[in-house]
């Protein structure tokens, strides 16, 4: 019984306090992705499985072990969406937006379900945010992806973080590679982890992916991609540089980046952070021209990243750095009385269709405990109304902070509250810039 009062393990409540400061941070990410013409996209929770074992590819651990995957009353196999990209384009293909004016610029935010041990920065259940651009071939889509990633982490105060790229090359030159991986893997079978020699014969680059000490070091000396290149992915992948030259946006060329998604092709990347420990990267993405065509589509290149807010809100943390704040409380009425309780909702009713945060006592608690109650929420000012103000018209307006009291016209409250709430505001502001 003691089960349904506790969350299930891996997952996590956004309490009020929390939640406004992640929609204000949600909210800058949706509005700087619109600079780059990024629109608005929302997806299922969950799709059919084949969805995500073709695209993700079977020889993930996303498939093989993480996948939240189920069947449904009509014995059709379905999965909670372990990542969004693959369910995005399957919604371009279905309503046909590859078919009409490209590139298709999507951005979307919404939770992701996999099963792996939870730790600090990787639940069970967490958060993306990410863009999808569609029908975008050329090197420049490349580097204005990879730019709109690192505007939209210094837009919500993410500092000191190092953007790292790669090229893993087209299915032509990868032919080559993995063969080159092969032959140096054969060499370690017997110490290599059982997943890693599962993973030699069917895709050899999972094995760069490992996170075993053993396996990493190991593939520390594997042949490097970037020697496997064929003439045009090279030549992308210089171009990508020189755009992102041009652009004054540093990096570092990172031959062990292969990501962990099989659909990736040519250009990957990741913005690293130094300050939240092991879990370092907060966003990745990269090119997947193959995935459309392998899900149905026509040919049709296509690129996008996606970045974990709960890795965000834990580099910003260990920054420092923080996030808006829920605005209290203007006015909390404090009633007395059946009349007065009347009144109190009709004055409340006015302002608040006026634009202003106005709380009343709906407990019916005594006048000390209303009182208790308007600074517990941080209630700017109160007022008390009983039945002397409901004849005389008039009210003692009290500022919480200074405990300073004025006499104010209940027929005219509304002007008089503009401008004692604009007085307030021009206050703390100057306090700000002082402090």
């Amino acid at each position: 019984m003691a089960e349904i009062n506790r969350a299930v393990k891996g997952t996590n409540d956004i309490l009020p306090h929390a939640a406004f400061g992640w929609r204000a941070l949600e909210n800058r990410l949706f509005e700087t992705a619109a600079l780059y013409g990024f629109s608005e996209i929302r997806i299922p929770v969950f799709e059919h499985t084949e969805v995500f074992n073709r695209s993700v590819g079977d020889t993930t651990d996303v498939v093989q072990k993480e996948m939240y995957t189920f069947d449904d009353k009509g014995g059709r196999s379905l999965t909670l969406r372990p990542e969004l990209t693959a369910g995005v384009i399957r919604s371009i293909i279905e309503h046909g937006l590859v078919n009409g004016a490209l590139p298709v610029k999507v951005c979307y935010e919404g939770g992701c379900y996999r099963y792996e041990k939870p730790q600090a920065g990787r639940l069970r259940e967490f958060h993306q945010f990410g863009v999808e651009c569609v029908g975008a071939a050329a090197a420049n889509a490349d580097a204005e992806v990879i730019s709109l990633a690192r505007q939209l982490l210094s837009s919500i105060g993410v500092e000191k973080i190092a953007l790292q790229i790669n090229s893993i090359g087209c299915p032509e030159c990868r032919k080559h590679y993995h063969a080159a991986l092969k032959e140096y893997f054969y060499k370690h079978t017997d110490t290599l982890c059982a997943t890693c020699n599962d993973r030699l014969e069917r895709n050899p680059m999972r094995i760069l992916d490992c996170k075993s000490p053993i396996c990493s070091e190991i593939a520390d000396n594997a042949p490097v991609v970037l020697d496997f290149l064929c003439d045009d992915c090279a030549k992308h992948f210089d171009e990508v540089k020189a755009h992102l030259d041009s652009m004054g946006i540093e990096y570092t060329v990172n031959p062990h980046i292969v990501r962990g998604l099989d659909y990736y092709t040519r250009t990957v990347f990741e913005f690293v952070s130094g300050d939240i420990g092991a879990q370092a990267t907060v966003c990745g993405g990269g090119r997947y021209d193959g995935l459309i065509s392998q899900m149905g589509g026509p040919s049709t290149a296509a690129l996008g990243f996606a970045m974990g807010l709960e890795r965000l809100m834990l580099v910003l943390a260990a920054q420092n750095t923080a996030l808006p704040e829920e605005p209290t409380c203007d006015i909390f009425f404090a009633s007395m009385g059946d009349k007065a309780r009347v009144k109190v909702s009709e004055i409340s009713s006015m302002l608040r269709d006026e634009g202003f945060s106005v709380q009343t006592d709906i407990c019916s608690r005594g006048l000390k405990a209303q009182m208790k109650y308007a600074d517990k929420i941080g209630a700017k000012f109160t007022a008390v109304i009983g039945d002397n103000e409901i004849e005389t018209g008039i009210i003692r307006l009290k500022n919480m902070k200074s405990g300073e009291e004025k006499e104010l016209d209940l027929n005219s409250l509304t002007d008089s509250l503009y401008s004692i709430l604009l007085a307030l505001s021009v206050d703390e502001l100057t306090d700000a810039v002082n402090n």
